[in-house]
């Protein structure tokens, strides 16, 4: 009787922690969620800019890396796909890169700001223009 409770526990407690494991979201990892809100914006920059383009293959080689680190921490392709899709994360890291402009002084209903902030971020070399370049 006694080995049969110990069985019975443990299997509650796995499925505790399972259970637990799954409702974390990749939100919750500034490994993945951070580089997410970088991708973002640049994406934003180069679609709204004229005068910066995006650099795709970098880009999506990025994303890539970003899909195995999410999958080696252990969430499924299901969950990565549910939070790249997600309208309320995109909508979170609208609100996040807007307040990162706001942050920087800028405007996030203007482009021309848009483009500055593009600029700004290439010439200090951060993760955001890291995917960028100038339009020649």
């Amino acid at each position: 009787m006694y080995k049969f409770k110990s069985a019975v526990i443990a299997a509650l407690v796995m499925n505790t922690v399972a259970a637990t494991a799954s409702a974390k979201s990749l939100r919750d990892e500034p490994t993945i969620d951070r580089p997410m809100l970088s991708v973002a914006m640049a994406i934003e920059i180069s679609d709204k800019c004229p005068s910066i383009s995006a650099r795709t293959l970098k880009g999506l080689n990025y994303l890539w890396g970003l899909k195995s680190a999410a999958k080696r921490l252990g969430y499924s392709d299901a969950e990565i796909k549910s939070y790249v899709e997600s309208d309320a994360e995109k909508a979170r890291m609208r609100d996040l890169g807007e307040a990162y402009m706001r942050s920087k002084g800028l405007d996030p209903a203007s482009v021309a700001d848009l483009c500055t902030l593009g600029s700004n971020e290439i010439v200090a070399n951060t993760l955001t223009g890291s995917f960028l370049r100038i339009r020649k």
